[in-house]
């Protein structure tokens, strides 16, 4: 299955994303690296998105983490891009920068190549922010091609957005 084909699991827990988005007056925004924008493009197949669906922000460059979302080069110097600090930063700073309520974060090493010993292919740093409150950040070790790493990512991220969005 690629990307681009519809994932059932994926777009049934998406419509309950959205539907709970809907009635909790919430938008949503996704700041994405390792996903190239999976999270929103299966957020946005759902009919009506528009009503609580506001951007995703793909940024994949340092200087699009910087640019788009607000994070600053000493954290990408200091910690680099899979990390904790780096992804609480691009949550953040997806809020700061739009007018939605909630927000997911989501940096990794897909692979196949990019790994080191202390990050190696399948590390991925995901955060959830609400408005107004405190981020909550999760690393992740996933298995498989580098599809299958990216596919566990919007996986995890949206259960993750599932419970902001109640």
């Amino acid at each position: 299955m690629t990307p681009e084909t519809s994932d059932p699991a994926l777009q049934t827990l998406a419509a309950g994303i959205g539907e709970a988005a809907r009635l909790n007056h919430h938008m949503l925004v996704t700041a994405e690296s390792c996903t190239g924008g999976w999270i929103a493009k299966t957020l946005t197949d759902i009919a009506g998105s528009s009503a609580w669906f506001e951007c995703g922000i793909v940024a994949y460059s340092y200087e699009a983490k910087q640019a788009l979302l607000s994070v600053r080069p000493q954290t990408l110097e200091q910690f680099g891009a899979v990390s904790r600090e780096t992804v609480i930063e691009m949550v953040s700073g997806a809020l700061a920068n739009t007018g939605a309520t909630v927000a997911v974060a989501v940096t990794g090493i897909a692979g196949p190549g990019g790994g080191t010993e202390d990050k190696p292919v399948g590390t991925v740093w995901i955060a959830w922010k609400r408005r107004g409150g405190y981020p909550h950040a999760e690393a992740f070790h996933f298995d498989g091609d580098r599809e299958a790493v990216r596919r566990q990512t919007v996986a995890a991220a949206l259960h993750g957005l599932q419970t902001l969005t109640v």
